[in-house]
C-alpha cells in the first residue's frame, strides 16, 4: 500500500484525489515517488505520453522548441497544479505536443494512462483537469498576445523585473525564455545599458533603474516615439 503519510500529502495538494477510485492507498507498489535533478527532461515533443504528472515538490518546465533551437515557455507546474499539455495527450490518445524539463530537483508521482482514464470519471478530478484548461487558455491566449502584439523590448523589461537587483541570467538564457535569439537581446540590453538602466557583467545584469523598466513595460518612455524595436 501507499504509505499513508504520503497518501496524505498528495491528497493536501490534490484534494480531489481523495475520491478517486481506485484510491491512493490501494495502489501500493505500482505508485512511488519519482525524484529527478534540476535540467532533467521528463517528456518530450510528439513522443507518446508516458503518464500524468503529479508534482509534490519542485516545478516542471513546459516549452515549446523550434527547427533552429529556438525555446518559448508555455507555463510551468508546480506543487498541487496540472499539466495541461499531459492531460490533452491523454484525452485524446496523441503525441504530446511540447518539452517538460524540471527548473530544480524534483520529486512528483506520474500517473499511469491506464489509471488517469481511470479517475478522470470521478466528477472532482474531471472537474479540477476542465478547469485547469480553461486556466491554461487564459494563460495562453495573454502569451499569444504578447507575442504578436507587444514590443521585445517591453517582454525583455518585464521578464528583468522581480528577481531582484542582480539577475543571474545569460543572455540566451533570456533569449529563450522570450522566444527569440540571443543576438536581439544583446542589442537590447546594450541599448538598456546605455541608458543608464542596467550595467551589464558576465552572466550577471544589475537593475539601476528599475522605474525605467517599469514605465517601458507600462509603454510610458518618451523614447518610444524613436526608432521602432524588434518584434518577435
Amino acid at each position: 500500500m501507499l504509505p499513508t503519510a504520503l497518501a496524505q500529502d498528495v491528497c493536501a495538494l490534490y484534494p480531489s484525489l481523495a475520491l478517486v477510485q481506485p484510491g491512493l492507498a490501494e495502489l501500493g507498489d505500482t505508485l512511488q515517488p519519482m525524484q529527478v535533478p534540476a535540467g532533467a527532461m521528463l517528456f518530450s515533443e510528439s513522443a507518446a505520453c508516458q503518464g500524468f504528472p503529479l508534482v509534490l515538490e519542485g516545478e516542471i518546465k513546459v516549452s515549446r522548441h523550434s527547427g533552429d533551437g529556438r525555446s518559448l515557455e508555455l507555463y510551468r507546474v508546480g506543487p498541487g497544479e496540472l499539466c495541461l499539455v499531459s492531460s490533452a495527450s491523454l484525452f485524446r490518445t496523441q503525441p504530446l505536443s511540447a518539452h517538460g524539463s524540471s527548473t530544480k530537483p524534483t520529486r512528483f508521482l506520474l500517473i499511469s494512462p491506464v489509471l488517469f482514464q481511470r479517475w478522470i470519471d470521478t466528477p472532482a478530478f474531471r472537474n479540477d483537469v476542465l478547469g485547469l484548461f480553461a486556466e491554461r487558455m487564459a494563460d495562453l491566449t495573454a502569451l499569444v498576445d504578447a507575442v504578436a502584439f507587444h514590443k521585445l523590448d517591453r517582454r525583455l523589461a518585464a521578464a528583468l523585473l522581480g528577481r531582484g537587483q542582480q539577475v543571474h541570467v545569460t543572455h540566451q538564457m533570456l533569449a529563450d525564455e522570450l522566444g527569440t535569439v540571443r543576438e536581439i537581446v544583446t542589442r537590447l540590453l546594450r541599448r538598456f545599458d546605455r541608458e543608464g538602466w542596467v550595467s551589464l557583467g558576465r552572466e550577471q545584469i544589475s537593475i539601476i533603474n528599475s522605474a525605467a523598466l517599469r514605465a517601458l513595460v507600462s509603454d510610458q518612455l518618451s523614447y518610444m516615439k524613436t526608432a521602432a524595436s524588434p518584434y518577435l
